[in-house]
Protein backbone atom coordinates (compact mmCIF):
# COMPACT_ATOMS: atom_id res chain seq x y z
CA UNK A 1 0.00 0.00 0.00
CA UNK A 2 1.14 3.29 -0.90
CA UNK A 3 1.52 5.89 1.56
CA UNK A 4 0.46 9.16 0.41
CA UNK A 5 1.38 12.30 2.79
CA UNK A 6 0.09 15.73 2.30
CA UNK A 7 1.27 19.11 3.73
CA UNK A 8 3.92 21.54 3.97
CA UNK A 9 7.47 21.21 3.22
CA UNK A 10 9.43 24.17 4.35
CA UNK A 11 12.90 25.03 5.79
CA UNK A 12 13.85 25.63 9.59
CA UNK A 13 16.26 28.19 10.22
CA UNK A 14 18.60 27.28 13.68
CA UNK A 15 21.02 28.73 15.13
CA UNK A 16 24.55 27.39 14.31
CA UNK A 17 26.31 26.00 17.28
CA UNK A 18 28.53 28.17 18.53
CA UNK A 19 26.97 30.82 16.93
CA UNK A 20 24.58 32.71 19.87
CA UNK A 21 27.05 36.27 20.00
CA UNK A 22 27.02 37.98 16.42
CA UNK A 23 30.55 38.04 14.28
CA UNK A 24 32.12 40.91 13.07
CA UNK A 25 29.80 42.90 10.93
CA UNK A 26 26.45 42.16 13.20
CA UNK A 27 26.08 38.59 12.22
CA UNK A 28 25.26 35.43 13.51
CA UNK A 29 24.89 32.00 11.45
CA UNK A 30 22.41 29.69 11.03
CA UNK A 31 21.38 26.20 9.74
CA UNK A 32 18.53 25.49 7.15
CA UNK A 33 17.53 22.47 7.71
CA UNK A 34 14.54 21.01 5.94
CA UNK A 35 11.63 20.42 7.72
CA UNK A 36 7.87 20.46 8.04
CA UNK A 37 5.21 18.31 9.81
CA UNK A 38 4.25 16.00 6.56
CA UNK A 39 7.91 16.56 5.34
CA UNK A 40 9.53 15.02 8.59
CA UNK A 41 6.50 12.16 8.49
CA UNK A 42 7.30 11.32 4.94
CA UNK A 43 11.12 11.09 5.21
CA UNK A 44 10.63 8.72 7.93
CA UNK A 45 7.95 6.29 6.46
CA UNK A 46 10.58 6.02 3.04
CA UNK A 47 13.50 5.26 5.22
CA UNK A 48 11.04 2.47 6.83
CA UNK A 49 10.54 0.77 3.69
CA UNK A 50 7.39 2.18 3.17
CA UNK A 51 6.24 3.50 -0.44
CA UNK A 52 5.65 7.08 -0.06
CA UNK A 53 4.86 9.55 -2.11
CA UNK A 54 4.99 13.18 -0.92
CA UNK A 55 1.39 15.63 -2.23
CA UNK A 56 2.93 19.52 -1.45
CA UNK A 57 3.59 22.87 -3.17
CA UNK A 58 7.53 23.92 -4.03
CA UNK A 59 8.31 27.02 -5.28
CA UNK A 60 11.34 27.93 -7.50
CA UNK A 61 13.71 28.99 -4.72
CA UNK A 62 16.87 27.12 -3.83
CA UNK A 63 15.14 26.10 -0.54
CA UNK A 64 12.59 24.61 -2.60
CA UNK A 65 15.49 22.32 -4.59
CA UNK A 66 16.78 21.65 -1.19
CA UNK A 67 13.69 19.80 0.27
CA UNK A 68 13.10 18.57 -3.75
CA UNK A 69 16.47 16.82 -3.16
CA UNK A 70 16.33 15.88 0.65
CA UNK A 71 13.16 13.79 -0.06
CA UNK A 72 14.45 12.27 -3.41
CA UNK A 73 17.65 11.15 -1.50
CA UNK A 74 15.27 9.29 0.69
CA UNK A 75 13.29 7.76 -1.78
CA UNK A 76 10.28 9.52 -1.35
CA UNK A 77 8.33 9.55 -4.80
CA UNK A 78 7.77 13.17 -6.01
CA UNK A 79 5.60 12.34 -8.79
CA UNK A 80 2.73 14.25 -7.25
CA UNK A 81 4.27 17.65 -6.27
CA UNK A 82 2.99 20.84 -7.35
CA UNK A 83 5.20 23.38 -9.05
CA UNK A 84 4.49 26.94 -7.72
CA UNK A 85 6.19 30.34 -8.48
CA UNK A 86 6.13 31.50 -4.83
CA UNK A 87 8.72 31.04 -2.05
CA UNK A 88 9.51 28.44 0.56
CA UNK A 89 8.06 28.85 3.87
CA UNK A 90 10.66 29.36 6.57
CA UNK A 91 10.20 28.63 10.31
CA UNK A 92 12.51 30.14 12.48
CA UNK A 93 13.50 27.75 15.36
CA UNK A 94 15.00 28.18 19.17
CA UNK A 95 15.63 25.20 21.05
CA UNK A 96 15.23 26.17 25.07
CA UNK A 97 16.76 25.15 27.26
CA UNK A 98 14.68 21.46 28.12
CA UNK A 99 15.61 20.66 24.01
CA UNK A 100 11.83 21.94 23.07
CA UNK A 101 11.94 24.18 20.03
CA UNK A 102 9.74 27.08 19.56
CA UNK A 103 9.10 28.75 16.38
CA UNK A 104 8.39 31.91 14.38
CA UNK A 105 6.69 30.95 11.23
CA UNK A 106 7.39 32.91 7.93
CA UNK A 107 4.12 31.95 6.18
CA UNK A 108 2.43 34.57 4.26
CA UNK A 109 2.46 34.38 0.12
CA UNK A 110 4.41 30.88 0.30
CA UNK A 111 4.18 27.70 -1.87
CA UNK A 112 3.22 25.16 0.49
CA UNK A 113 -0.57 27.11 1.66
CA UNK A 114 -1.62 28.14 -2.45
CA UNK A 115 -3.32 25.16 -2.88
CA UNK A 116 -6.18 25.00 -5.73
CA UNK A 117 -8.52 22.53 -6.22
CA UNK A 118 -6.43 21.37 -9.57
CA UNK A 119 -3.07 20.37 -7.47
CA UNK A 120 -5.01 17.44 -6.02
CA UNK A 121 -5.06 14.05 -7.56
CA UNK A 122 -7.10 11.20 -7.67
CA UNK A 123 -6.60 8.55 -4.79
CA UNK A 124 -8.17 5.29 -4.11
CA UNK A 125 -8.55 2.34 -2.47
CA UNK A 126 -5.00 1.23 -2.90
CA UNK A 127 -3.04 4.52 -1.19
CA UNK A 128 -3.27 5.34 2.69
CA UNK A 129 -3.48 9.31 2.73
CA UNK A 130 -2.18 11.18 5.67
CA UNK A 131 -2.28 14.75 5.93
CA UNK A 132 -2.37 17.56 8.83
CA UNK A 133 -0.51 19.83 10.37
CA UNK A 134 -0.31 23.40 9.21
CA UNK A 135 -1.77 23.02 5.71
CA UNK A 136 -4.77 22.21 7.81
CA UNK A 137 -5.12 25.45 9.08
CA UNK A 138 -3.53 28.00 7.14
CA UNK A 139 -5.02 30.30 4.84
CA UNK A 140 -6.10 30.32 1.96
CA UNK A 141 -4.96 26.69 1.03
CA UNK A 142 -6.60 24.72 3.97
CA UNK A 143 -10.16 25.46 2.52
CA UNK A 144 -8.86 23.63 -0.78
CA UNK A 145 -7.54 20.62 0.91
CA UNK A 146 -11.15 20.27 2.95
CA UNK A 147 -12.93 20.02 -0.11
CA UNK A 148 -10.76 18.44 -1.42
CA UNK A 149 -10.90 15.31 0.97
CA UNK A 150 -14.37 13.73 0.74
CA UNK A 151 -13.68 12.83 -2.91
CA UNK A 152 -10.56 10.35 -1.51
CA UNK A 153 -11.96 6.94 -1.77
CA UNK A 154 -8.87 5.80 0.36
CA UNK A 155 -8.05 5.24 4.20
CA UNK A 156 -7.04 8.79 6.29
CA UNK A 157 -4.71 9.68 8.87
CA UNK A 158 -4.50 13.13 10.61
CA UNK A 159 -1.98 15.11 12.83
CA UNK A 160 -3.40 17.61 14.53
CA UNK A 161 0.07 19.41 15.53
CA UNK A 162 -1.38 22.69 16.61
CA UNK A 163 0.83 25.53 16.22
CA UNK A 164 -0.57 28.38 18.45
CA UNK A 165 2.06 30.53 17.04
CA UNK A 166 0.78 30.49 13.61
CA UNK A 167 -3.20 30.99 14.63
CA UNK A 168 -3.20 32.20 18.04
CA UNK A 169 -6.88 31.75 19.28
CA UNK A 170 -8.14 28.44 20.52
CA UNK A 171 -11.37 29.11 18.71
CA UNK A 172 -10.89 29.76 15.58
CA UNK A 173 -8.05 26.73 15.30
CA UNK A 174 -10.40 24.61 16.77
CA UNK A 175 -12.83 25.78 13.57
CA UNK A 176 -10.58 25.05 11.35
CA UNK A 177 -9.86 21.40 13.08
CA UNK A 178 -13.25 19.96 13.70
CA UNK A 179 -14.10 19.67 9.81
CA UNK A 180 -10.98 17.48 9.21
CA UNK A 181 -12.14 15.57 12.25
CA UNK A 182 -15.30 14.74 11.06
CA UNK A 183 -14.50 13.67 7.58
CA UNK A 184 -11.75 11.43 9.10
CA UNK A 185 -14.52 10.06 11.61
CA UNK A 186 -16.36 9.28 8.26
CA UNK A 187 -13.82 7.29 6.57
CA UNK A 188 -13.19 5.18 9.90
CA UNK A 189 -9.23 6.99 9.93
CA UNK A 190 -6.78 7.35 12.30
CA UNK A 191 -5.83 10.52 14.32
CA UNK A 192 -2.90 11.62 16.02
CA UNK A 193 -2.07 14.18 18.57
CA UNK A 194 -0.29 15.11 21.36
CA UNK A 195 -1.46 16.32 24.80
CA UNK A 196 -0.42 19.43 24.67
CA UNK A 197 -2.44 20.08 21.50
CA UNK A 198 -5.86 18.55 23.00
CA UNK A 199 -4.89 21.06 26.08
CA UNK A 200 -4.75 24.01 23.93
CA UNK A 201 -7.75 23.12 21.67
CA UNK A 202 -10.10 22.90 25.00
CA UNK A 203 -8.51 25.98 26.24
CA UNK A 204 -6.81 23.98 29.28
CA UNK A 205 -3.20 24.70 28.95
CA UNK A 206 -1.27 24.68 32.09
CA UNK A 207 -4.59 23.02 33.67
CA UNK A 208 -2.80 20.01 35.72
CA UNK A 209 -6.50 18.88 35.98
CA UNK A 210 -6.97 18.34 32.14
CA UNK A 211 -7.58 14.66 31.36
CA UNK A 212 -6.59 13.80 27.44
CA UNK A 213 -7.51 10.70 27.70
CA UNK A 214 -11.08 11.92 27.72
CA UNK A 215 -10.89 14.55 25.11
CA UNK A 216 -9.50 11.54 22.88
CA UNK A 217 -12.31 9.15 24.19
CA UNK A 218 -14.58 11.67 23.22
CA UNK A 219 -13.60 12.65 19.51
CA UNK A 220 -13.42 8.54 18.47
CA UNK A 221 -16.96 8.70 19.93
CA UNK A 222 -18.92 12.06 18.29
CA UNK A 223 -16.65 11.80 14.66
CA UNK A 224 -16.79 8.40 14.54
CA UNK A 225 -12.39 7.97 14.60
CA UNK A 226 -11.66 4.49 14.86
CA UNK A 227 -8.44 5.61 16.60
CA UNK A 228 -6.66 8.62 18.49
CA UNK A 229 -3.39 8.39 19.25
CA UNK A 230 -1.83 10.97 21.34
CA UNK A 231 1.65 11.41 22.49
CA UNK A 232 2.42 12.35 25.98
CA UNK A 233 5.95 13.74 26.47
CA UNK A 234 8.17 11.91 28.50
CA UNK A 235 4.97 9.50 29.26
CA UNK A 236 4.78 7.97 26.39
CA UNK A 237 1.73 7.40 24.29
CA UNK A 238 -1.73 5.65 24.59
CA UNK A 239 -4.44 4.68 22.08
CA UNK A 240 -8.46 5.46 22.61
CA UNK A 241 -11.51 4.23 20.59
CA UNK A 242 -14.74 5.54 21.79
CA UNK A 243 -14.62 2.34 24.47
CA UNK A 244 -11.32 4.46 25.80
CA UNK A 245 -7.58 3.47 26.25
CA UNK A 246 -7.04 0.34 23.87
CA UNK A 247 -3.26 0.26 24.21
CA UNK A 248 -0.51 2.57 26.19
CA UNK A 249 3.32 2.30 26.41
CA UNK A 250 5.61 4.12 28.53
CA UNK A 251 8.44 6.52 28.08
CA UNK A 252 11.64 5.86 28.57
CA UNK A 253 14.77 8.06 29.09
CA UNK A 254 16.95 9.59 26.68
CA UNK A 255 19.40 12.52 26.34
CA UNK A 256 17.60 14.87 24.59
CA UNK A 257 18.96 17.21 22.10
CA UNK A 258 16.04 18.70 20.70
CA UNK A 259 12.95 17.63 19.93
CA UNK A 260 12.62 18.53 16.57
CA UNK A 261 10.45 16.46 14.65
CA UNK A 262 10.32 14.16 17.32
CA UNK A 263 6.17 13.78 17.43
CA UNK A 264 6.58 13.44 13.19
CA UNK A 265 8.82 10.62 13.61
CA UNK A 266 6.31 9.12 16.02
CA UNK A 267 4.01 9.35 13.67
CA UNK A 268 5.88 7.75 10.72
CA UNK A 269 6.91 4.56 12.95
CA UNK A 270 3.16 4.22 14.11
CA UNK A 271 1.69 4.16 10.86
CA UNK A 272 4.49 2.06 9.10
CA UNK A 273 3.94 -0.93 12.08
CA UNK A 274 -0.09 -0.17 11.47
CA UNK A 275 0.61 -0.46 7.99
CA UNK A 276 2.69 -3.87 8.05
CA UNK A 277 -0.18 -5.16 10.39
CA UNK A 278 -3.18 -4.89 8.53
CA UNK A 279 -2.28 -4.58 5.62
CA UNK A 280 0.71 -6.39 4.28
Amino acid sequence: MRVVVCGEALIDLMPAPGSASPQAGGATSWLARCGGGPFNTAVALARLGRVTSFLGRFGDDGFATQLRDCLNGSGVDLSLAVASSQPTSLAVASVLADGQAAYTFHLRDTANFGWQGGDFPVLDSGDWLHFGSLASVVDPGWRALLDWLPSCACALSYDVNARPGVLPHPGEYWRRVEPFLAIVGASGGIVRASDEDLAFLARRVGDTGFDPATMATEWAATYGISLVVVTLGNHGAAAFTRQGCVGQVGGFPVTVVDTVAAGDTFTAGFLASWLDTRFD
